[in-house]
Parts: C-alpha cells; sequence; structure tokens
C-alpha cells in the first residue's frame, strides 16, 4: 500500500512526540469519544489513533483487541495526509489502496472506515477519530 505523507512529516511527527503518547496505554476519556463515536454510527468499531513513522497507536478504542497496527496497514495514515477533511472508504475491497490490506482481507474483514484527522494547533494531523464497520 502506497503511502502519502503530509507535507511536513518531520514536523508532525516532532508535534506528536511532544504529546507522548505510549503504546498500549489507553486513555479512559479516548475509550470513552470511540464508544461514543461507534454508536453515533452503528458500527461496532472505533477508534482514536496516532500515528508515528512505523506505526499507528490506539490512544482509545472500542470493538478492538489490539493496541495498533503498521503504518503500512493503517487506514488512519491515509486520513492524516489531509487534515482537512474526512476519509470515506465506503468499500474497502472495491478501494484499489486498501483492497489488499490483511484487516480487509483477514480479520477484522474491514468493509467501510470513516476517519477524521485529529489536528493539533500549529495544524498537523496527528491522528484521527475513526468508525469501522464489517457490513
Amino acid at each position: 500500500m502506497t503511502l502519502d505523507f503530509p507535507p511536513d512529516e518531520r514536523a508532525r511527527l516532532a508535534a506528536l512526540r511532544n504529546y507522548g503518547f505510549v503504546e498500549g496505554e489507553s486513555l479512559a476519556e479516548f475509550d470513552d469519544l470511540a464508544r461514543i463515536a461507534a454508536q453515533i454510527a452503528d458500527a461496532p468499531i472505533a477508534a482514536v489513533t496516532m500515528v508515528d513513522e512505523n506505526r499507528q497507536v490506539f490512544v482509545g478504542s472500542c470493538g478492538l483487541e489490539v493496541h495498533g497496527t503498521p503504518r503500512d496497514q493503517s487506514f488512519c495514515a491515509h486520513a492524516i495526509g489531509r487534515p482537512d477533511r474526512l476519509l470515506e472508504v465506503a468499500d474497502a475491497r472495491l478501494d484499489a489502496r486498501f483492497r489488499d490490506n490483511p484487516l480487509v482481507v483477514g480479520e477484522p474483514g474491514i468493509r467501510s472506515y470513516f476517519g477524521a484527522p485529529i489536528v493539533d494547533e500549529e495544524g498537523f494531523a496527528l491522528g484521527a477519530l475513526c468508525v469501522i464497520d464489517v457490513r
């Protein structure tokens, strides 16, 4: 999968590091936000992610057993490439960026994805709030 990196990736990563998110460390407030997003969208999975050089870390989630994925499998890594807009993937099986993704062809069997970039005060997209459906 080919990723489009944000224009100033180095500065974005520095901003992300300043927040100090740690892999595997879920925050209750972000879990609550993910749960509310899943309820509103009537979807089984939602997450608050932060995307670093190599992976996306779930700092809050609902419906997921893992704490992150490699960046090259991350839908959110695509969402941060356009911090000014929502990334909508209606059917991942039909989208050239995702149709061979292990998360689409294997578990959890992602079919649709909607991700809103999480943008800091300097305009850097650090991650995304996303909702995922398997239907």
